[in-house]
């Protein structure tokens, strides 16, 4: 073999070893509206750019072993889903003052090449340096709520939000699309006209449950954050909640047209976002904010657990038979995080992880059954605030300082215990707790975003991968 020969073969098994290291891992980001999902995917990627000169990782390995050589963002091989708006975001939190990322209304992805030198020694001997290609993808979790409209007809469905309507807040709130749709007969010829403001109102109906009952379980998902379906046809239906209905109606029936509607919603919607991208997620991090839910109080409260075990039917129905025929899920790790723990004291941080812990216990056995590392952790995606100790009455407290949401006024205060577990009537009489809204820290585009375990959480979701 000639020496030119010889070099060609030593170069395409040198690029051969190459490709064998780098990986390429899918990491999925959702919670329900508020939970931090843009500021939390905002300063993973500012942590990972900065992580090579100025490291703030301790937990993360790589970094904290000096082993990250770089990271860089590079184009997205998914060119049909929207980038995710880092630089805005990035814009609204350095700004004078500053101000806390839009919220996710869609999907929408960041891809990052993550250069490292391997730890494992095996790894180092067939080369020097690997890259993780970590694609985020950041969705609305209310999408993962609809999973189970897969299982229900339209009618039984209609039963289902019937049922809300016992309710009298939620009822009295649903007055105007209740009044609308009363008007309309089940068998009255389909007109669009009609159909179009009455969807309107009921998805006013489900804003105000969210916003004035402090409801997470709203469906269906896509109504509130519809994405570019904005407007579309097919969200375009209610439930029929006004008695009985005649037999044999079709499309060109308001009924039968709703009911059409409502199927086409699950196939191509609720199905199509499960076949088109959940089932290619490798990991999944949902975040979760507590502290708003036990601020609402018991109903609301109440609202986010039975939400939290929706969204986890979608890891247990990842290994069972007809889902994994149709979808074949393969996340393989999944972090549920409590949000916002920097607006609590340290002393405290561990009573927040325990009672998320809590509210998903029921899904860890099945999510260990179908084969997912499960996992929960109270993090600060970008922390707000400072933490210390008050006197108060002769006695040294813990207490927080920072600066109010709503007027940017410094506070210091000490916001109470949370629950380790589900609340009971005596936390809810004492009204012990008073989570309050923290502004974005001060903070230059040229330094790390300042986080709480931000580190710990790369350390679960990557760290078997740049080993």
């Amino acid at each position: 073999m000639s020496r030119t020969a010889l070099e060609q073969w030593r170069n395409k098994a040198g690029a051969w070893v190459q490709r064998g290291l780098d990986q390429r891992l899918r990491l999925a980001v959702t919670g329900l509206s508020r939970s931090g999902k843009t500021a939390f995917i905002t300063s993973l990627v500012s942590q990972l750019e900065h992580a090579g000169l100025d490291a703030r990782l301790p937990h993360w390995p790589p970094a904290a072993q000096g082993r990250l050589l770089g990271i860089k963002r590079v184009p997205s091989r998914h060119h049909h889903v929207p980038a995710f708006g880092y630089e805005a975001a990035l814009d609204q939190l350095s700004a004078r003052p500053p101000a806390w990322p839009e919220p996710t209304r869609g999907i929408s992805e960041i891809t990052l090449a993550i250069k490292y030198q391997p730890g494992n020694r095996l790894k180092r001997k067939l080369n020097d340096t690997a890259t993780l290609y970590l694609e985020i993808v950041d969705y609305p979790g209310e999408w993962l709520l609809d999973l189970p409209l897969l299982a229900m007809s339209y009618a039984q469905w209609s039963e289902q939000q019937r049922g809300l309507l016992q309710d009298e807040v939620l009822a009295a709130l649903a007055g105007p699309w209740l009044q609308a749709g009363a008007a309309i007969a089940p068998d009255s010829p389909a007109d669009d006209a009609r159909l179009a403001p009455l969807a309107a109102a009921y998805t006013r109906w489900l804003l105000d449950s969210k916003r004035e009952r402090g409801a997470y379980l709203v469906q269906p998902g896509r109504f509130v954050l519809p994405g570019e379906y904005q407007g579309a046809p097919m969200l375009q239906f209610v439930p029929w909640v006004w008695g009985t209905v005649p037999a044999g109606l079709d499309d060109r029936h308001h009924y039968g047209m709703m009911e059409a509607r409502f199927e086409h919603y699950k196939k191509h919607l609720v199905a199509g976002f499960y076949r088109d991208f959940f089932a290619g997620f490798d990991r999944q991090i949902v975040l979760v904010d507590c502290l708003t839910a036990l601020n609402r109080g018991p109903d609301s409260f109440a609202e986010l657990s039975r939400a939290l075990n929706a969204i986890l039917q979608s890891f247990e129905y990842g290994k069972s038979g007809w889902w994994q025929r149709l979808f074949a899920p393969r996340i393989d790790k999944l972090l549920f995080a409590a949000t916002k723990a920097d607006h609590l004291t340290p002393d405290q941080h561990g009573r927040l992880a325990r009672l998320l812990n809590t509210l998903v216990r029921g899904g860890h056995r099945q999510a260990r059954l179908a084969g997912i590392d499960i996992h929960t952790l109270a993090l600060a995606s970008i922390k707000a605030t400072s933490s210390g100790q008050v006197s108060h009455r002769g006695d040294t407290i813990p207490a927080l300082q920072g600066r109010r949401l709503d007027d940017f006024e410094p506070v210091t205060l000490y916001p109470g215990e949370v629950p380790e577990s589900l609340p009971d009537a005596e936390f809810w009489q004492r009204q012990g707790f008073d989570f309050t809204e923290f502004a974005p820290p001060q903070w230059h585009k040229d330094q790390p975003l300042p986080h709480l375990r931000l580190d710990q959480a790369l350390a679960f979701l990557l760290g078997d991968k740049v080993s």
